[in-house]
């Protein structure tokens, strides 16, 4: 079918007629899904060895919370930096490029000898990692209609819960029978096998022969008309941008304190061996991948019944800020470890539901050509709220030795980030770019 009569489909359909039909844009959703699957592998595997490692090389908490800081500030840095990239060269390219750098920093890992060395790579690391989101929040909107965009950022970002779970499956594994290096080099395998994938499967719904007419009206069944580039400086001037921003500046932190610490907290409190790490992590991952789906099926859900995006997004997101509440208890009064699992488990779910609906406002309130870039914006405030927080860990362990403070705050910043969200936008509609 000519790109021709494709197009003619989407013109002539009202968002009322087009039925929901085809397919292919859920295998593009798979391919995200996978990606940040093995992002968060590459990401999750010196957290994982970082008891092994501080023996090794004789590091403390201190330093490995400047290893966590040298990768969160190439993380903000490369927000923005890929934010405006895949905007202005496309998904298919700046994911190419951020997968590239990164599977080249994580193998480098496996050649340094040297705390330096370390953080050198970690930040090369973080630089080439922070592309996976604005690339896969452009491909989204590239490939979803607004009423399925929330369904898909939840699905696609599951795979950060998979990428947690199989990272204690598989570190463990070669680090005991083929040595640490070892561990490095298997899990940037995973991201350079899915760039050969992408590389030949990616294309946008208009470039592709696999998309149907019938498919591709539905997917542009509710977009704005296209709009000529919008600058980047321009966009820092919305307040539909900050409030992303401050929304992921609030919450991103408790996340990436998640990732980087959870294996250090359970091996340090419950004094578990390297080997034997995965159990607790995978239960609190496997029930944290619900939440992203549920998430994200909940806010849709709601707009298919009739409620506005306004609504579905910001009453998903404050439901999701009551259930994290328990995990600021959790060291206090818990001290069973899989009671304690249990509970980090849901507010991980509670936070991963939260951001599947944060995630969709860039595309609620820009254009498809500004998607990248808002973002990007947001993506670094986000990764600096998480170079805050690798100070604060590690100033607080250093203090009282407790994980207990971070995870009051962890339990309770969502309150505070839906307030702010709904301040700046109070009715979550699309931006007038003159």
């Amino acid at each position: 079918m000519g790109s021709t009569d494709r197009s003619s489909v989407g013109l002539l359909s009202s968002p009322g007629q087009v039925k929901r039909v085809g397919w292919h844009r859920w295998l593009i959703c798979a391919l995200l899904f996978c990606a940040t699957a093995f992002n968060y592998v590459d990401r999750q595997t010196i957290a994982l060895m970082q008891p092994t490692l501080s023996g090794a090389f004789h590091w403390n908490r201190q330093d490995y919370a400047d290893i966590v800081r040298w990768f969160m500030t190439a993380y903000a840095i490369g927000y923005v930096v890929f934010g405006h990239l895949i905007d202005r060269i496309g998904a298919k390219f700046g994911y190419s490029i951020a997968v590239l750098i990164w599977s080249c920093a994580h193998l480098s890992c496996s050649l340094v000898g040297s705390l330096t060395g370390f953080k050198f790579a970690q930040a090369a690391l973080g630089f080439g990692e922070s592309g996976n989101f604005p690339a896969a929040l452009k491909a989204v909107a590239e490939w979803f209609p607004q009423k399925e965009r929330a369904l898909a950022v939840g699905l696609f970002n599951a795979g950060t819960n998979v990428g947690v779970i199989l990272t204690p499956v598989i570190v463990p594994l070669v680090m005991l029978t083929l040595g640490w290096r070892w561990a490095f080099v298997a899990t940037a395998a995973l991201s350079v096998i899915w760039l050969g994938i992408w590389a030949i499967s990616y294309h946008s719904p208009h470039e592709t022969t696999r998309v149907s007419a019938e498919e591709l009206a539905y997917i542009e069944s509710d977009r704005p008309p296209p709009m000529a580039r919008v600058p980047w400086l321009k966009l820092i001037f919305f307040k539909e941008t900050w409030a992303f921003a401050l929304g992921k500046f609030l919450t991103d932190p408790v996340w990436y304190f998640y990732t980087f610490w959870l294996p250090s907290y359970f091996v340090e409190t419950y004094h578990l061996k390297v080997q034997y790490i995965a159990a607790p992590i995978i239960i609190i991952y496997i029930i944290s991948d619900m939440g992203s789906i549920a998430g994200g099926w909940l806010s849709s859900s709601m707009i298919a019944r009739g409620a506005t995006a306004n609504m579905a997004r910001k009453l998903t997101m404050l439901l999701c800020a009551f259930c994290v509440l328990p995990v600021a208890f959790a060291t206090l009064y818990v001290h069973d470890m899989w009671a304690t699992a249990i509970i980090i488990g849901f507010a991980t779910a509670a936070h991963q539901a939260f951001s599947a609906n944060l995630y969709t406002i860039p595309s609620d309130t820009f254009p498809a050509e500004a998607v990248g870039s808002v973002s990007g914006i947001g993506g670094t405030a986000g990764a600096l709220g998480g170079v805050a927080m690798a100070f604060g860990v590690g100033e607080v362990l250093k203090a009282t030795g407790a994980y207990t403070p971070v995870f009051i705050v962890a339990g309770s910043i969502y309150f505070l980030a839906v307030i702010a969200i709904h301040g700046l936008t109070p009715r979550l509609t699309m931006v007038k770019i003159a």
